[in-house]
């Protein structure tokens, strides 16, 4: 599958695996695929994000937000309002975990892995999801706009994030190919 992703493409992958190795995650995950994606420049997924008002410090107001999920274990606003239905406070949980091992023990990875970072399943199926929607698109290769609608159509963290900053499936598709958008 590799050999159709683009140039661009294939260097938000290699971008996602330097966030992952950058904050010692032992996977590479969906949201270090987001990160990557906000660091491109001059691609059809940075126009599409930039046309949808997410450039500059909306970006870092995202990764700001990541960063915070990373801290909490990774659990989404929904997992989050779960666990407080159950009578369990998330932010307590946190603030004793962090008050104990440190700031960001939650989510921190370090000092568990050295070398090459696999991808986790998430990451992967998101692979699979960008290939899905190129084909779907009638699309040769597979470009880094391909990887920003498999994260916007996937439920989770990255999705959720995007949308609070209106970044939705369909307003990404409405940006790349102006009519109606096609489920990958």
């Amino acid at each position: 599958m590799f050999e159709r992703f683009t140039k661009d493409a294939r260097a938000v992958v290699e971008g996602a695996v330097g966030h992952a190795e950058r904050v010692g995650a032992g996977r590479v995950e969906e949201e270090h695929v987001l990160l990557a994606l906000l660091d491109r420049e001059g691609s059809r997924g940075s126009f599409a994000l930039g046309a949808l008002g997410l450039s500059g410090e909306r970006r870092a107001d995202v990764a700001r937000e990541l960063d915070a999920v990373r801290r909490r274990g990774g659990l989404s606003r929904a997992e989050e309002e779960a666990l407080s239905g159950l009578g369990i406070d998330l932010a307590a949980v946190v603030s004793r975990v962090e008050e104990t091992h440190g700031e960001g023990a939650l989510g921190d990875g370090r000092g568990r892995w050295s070398g090459r970072r696999p991808f986790g399943k998430g990451a992967r199926e998101l692979l699979t999801q960008t290939l899905r929607i190129a084909l779907a698109h009638r699309d040769r290769s597979i470009g880094d706009e391909h990887l920003l609608l498999a994260l916007v159509a996937r439920p989770g963290v990255p999705a959720e994030v995007l949308a609070d900053h209106g970044v939705t499936y369909e307003a990404v598709e409405r940006v790349l190919y102006g009519g109606a958008a096609q489920a990958g």
